[in-house]
């Protein structure tokens, strides 16, 4: 797979991976963090917006829990498969999902609770579009409201590999489907980012079909990220190392930040 030019943005491969979003966190991450993003938006105590909602896997079950919630996602494919999830629930009174730029929120409401789960910041690339994030953000939070965000851990320590089978298993789709994925991991240290070139090939008898795509994330810190949101406007009330709320430190599986807008 070519490297990514310059031009590489976070989004990119994103509508690509949409298709299997879902397949692949079922076999990974799972729903581990969801009763984390749950009880959080259950104690905001009002709306809840969600960056980088994607497929809708947190958004339904904080909808399921009685929260009202927005969504934003840049990608189409993942918002059609959130609002196909939604109206299946029955949930369209809960949950709304909205095609945006995170850089530039486009809500004139304000909420109690913005999250970012799953190191959306992360696929933020230049400084400054996390700086513009930062910034809307904290426009769009109510005085004294909450950003919760996770980053996904030791980036910069991922060990790189070519070609490696990391997954593979059937899916439950019309006609059934097995699925493998292929892929590589690199690092550009130069520009601090972690590159995840990705192949998914789907098997229906002997047919198939392979779907290549890079995901590149920003290798920042908890450390690096406080800055930050504090030069933005924030003050960290919580650096969690895992999801039941235990302490950070540079060795947990998880990296949670929670701050207030000040």
């Amino acid at each position: 797979m070519p490297r990514p030019s310059t031009r590489q943005e976070g989004w990119h491969g994103w509508d690509e991976y949409a298709a299997f979003y879902d397949w692949e966190n079922a076999r990974t991450l799972g729903r581990r963090d969801v009763p984390f993003w749950r009880n959080l938006a259950l104690q905001a105590g009002g709306p809840v917006l969600e960056l980088g909602c994607g497929t809708g896997r947190i958004s339904l079950p904080v909808a399921r829990a009685g929260v009202q919630l927005v969504g934003i996602d840049r990608s189409l494919p993942m918002l059609t498969r959130a609002v196909a999830r939604v109206r299946r629930a029955r949930l369209r009174d809960r949950a709304r999902f909205v095609r945006g730029d995170i850089r530039a929120l486009p809500f004139a409401q304000r909420f109690p609770l913005v999250m970012a789960p799953y190191g959306v910041l992360q696929s933020l690339l230049r400084e400054r579009d996390l700086a513009a994030t930062l910034a809307a953000v904290r426009d769009v939070l109510e005085p004294g409201g909450t950003f919760g965000l996770e980053l996904v851990a030791d980036l910069p320590a991922w060990r790189e590999y070519r070609h490696r089978t990391s997954l593979r298993g059937w899916r439950s789709r019309k006609g059934g489907a097995h699925v493998t994925l292929v892929e590589t991991v690199r690092q550009d240290r130069e520009r601090r980012l972690t590159l995840f070139d990705q192949a998914f090939t789907e098997r229906r008898g002997r047919t198939s079909l392979t779907r290549r795509f890079t995901l590149a994330f920003r290798t920042l810190g908890v450390p690096q990220m406080r800055r930050r949101l504090e030069r933005a406007g924030f003050a960290i009330t919580a650096l969690l190392g895992d999801y039941r709320g235990g302490p950070w430190d540079p060795r947990a599986e998880v990296w949670v930040v929670l701050a207030r807008k000040c």
